[in-house]
């Protein structure tokens, strides 16, 4: 295994800097074509998402993954590096069966992650970055996340930031019934805000999106009205609670708006959840009285609670995933042994056929049974011969000797594995 991942979360970095590492979906494909042309990556993927934004690669020595972090988001040793974590070989498999089975999220089972997850590794693949090395770790690792699904009960009472933002949102105002909610954005984030709000029986829902007919739909399935983008800061002050999840890349609101906005409020308060990464709410407005803003990191408090319901399924999750990490390392290490048994076996067919040729014109003329015969005979020598050298690599490939074994068989044979023969 050569697998490297490094990246920063929710836990590692404030989202001042996360918002500052964001991979939008159209800038997806130019950053895992740039990882990969990296020198000593083989293979790469990122996966960025409004809590998380990681790299994961297949590597030679001398791959300089915070390089290039820090050079395609053009930020410095000192604003960076203290904020990455890095793992290499099994602790990256370990992280990547814990990240897609949502161990490692803000709220602890949440499903969009896994979908998060599929779709960073669908886009790599086809881009080619992905090959043999990353193919193996990725479908394993969603045969993982499925196991730890179908196995615990961590994902019975389902959550996401999204509802976690409603949970927010009904501690605050005790009842969502007389509530007018802003939804503004109106992709699956806001889409799962909408759903929740509905569910918790909010009394009105607004939907506001740059592309107008999808706010109409998303508006039309839950009950609402659709807003054009053109007029959000005009209709703002007929919420109370405005949840906001675009993927602008500056703030939708700033403290103008604010200003404005309280002042129409006639000071009746109003709350801003803001789930968007970058923030989608100036973090100024906070500073403006009646105007209270919670952002994503806020909604960690009220995720710790959920996450501690559901610690016993966490530590039986977590028990799978070790178990998961040592078969999946048992079957690398045993695939990497396949070369030199084919290179061993290559060696001997090339003996046996020079051996065969050399004695043939000795023989005079043979019948078909006779050549059958000699083929039959040299076949079965080679593969006794064979049986134990191979028999001693596949079963040593889970052991700390394995390498060892490997070169010595190697050294006994005069095998040269790079090329698939044997040394002259």
């Amino acid at each position: 295994m050569n697998f490297q991942l490094i990246g920063v979360n929710h836990l590692s970095a404030p989202l001042s800097l996360r918002e500052r590492l964001v991979v939008t979906e159209a800038q997806l494909p130019e950053a895992v074509r740039t990882l990969v042309k990296q020198p000593g990556v083989d293979e790469g993927m990122v996966l960025s998402t409004c809590n998380r934004v990681e790299v994961l690669t297949s590597t030679r020595q001398g791959a300089d993954l915070r390089g290039f972090l820090r050079s395609y988001f053009g930020l410095t040793r000192e604003t960076l590096d203290s904020h990455l974590y890095e793992f290499e070989q099994r602790e990256a498999v370990r992280h990547v069966f814990r990240v897609a089975s949502s161990l490692d999220s803000m709220v602890v089972g949440e499903p969009q992650i896994l979908g998060q997850v599929k779709e960073a590794y669908a886009l790599a693949r086809s881009l080619g970055a992905i090959n043999s090395s990353l193919e193996a770790l990725l479908s394993r690792a969603f045969a993982v996340a499925k196991r730890v699904r179908s196995e615990t009960a961590i994902g019975s009472s389902s959550v996401s930031i999204a509802s976690v933002a409603v949970e927010l949102a009904e501690k605050i105002f005790g009842s969502l019934e007389q509530t007018t909610v802003f939804v503004v954005g109106a992709g699956k984030m806001a889409e799962l805000a909408a759903r929740h709000l509905m569910a918790r029986g909010a009394g009105k829902i607004m939907v506001c999106n740059r592309t107008y007919e999808r706010a109409v739909e998303l508006a039309e399935a839950f009950g609402g009205q659709a807003v054009p983008f053109d007029r959000l800061h005009q209709v703002a002050d007929q919420a109370d609670i405005i949840l906001t999840s675009t993927g602008a890349s500056e703030p939708v609101f700033r403290k103008d708006h604010g200003e404005s906005l309280r002042s129409r409020r006639k000071n009746r308060p109003v709350f801003f959840v803001d789930i968007a990464v970058p923030r989608n709410v100036d973090p100024e407005v906070n500073k403006l009285d009646g105007l209270f803003v919670y952002d994503i990191d806020d909604l960690q408090s009220v995720a710790a609670t959920n996450t501690a319901e559901r610690r016993k399924e966490a530590e039986r999750a977590e028990k799978i995933i070790e178990l998961e990490v040592e078969r999946f390392a048992v079957r690398m290490k045993s695939l990497e042994v396949v070369p030199t048994i084919l290179s061993l076996q290559e060696y001997c067919e090339t003996i046996r056929q020079a051996e065969i040729d050399r004695i043939r014109g000795r023989l005079g003329q043979i019948s078909p049974e006779q050549e059958e015969a000699i083929e039959a005979m040299t076949r079965g020598i080679i593969n006794k011969l064979l049986h134990t050298p191979i028999t001693t690599l596949k079963s040593s490939a889970a052991h700390p000797e394995a390498a060892t074994i490997h070169e010595m068989i190697r050294r006994l044979f005069n095998l040269d594995i790079s090329s698939g023969k044997n040394k002259e």
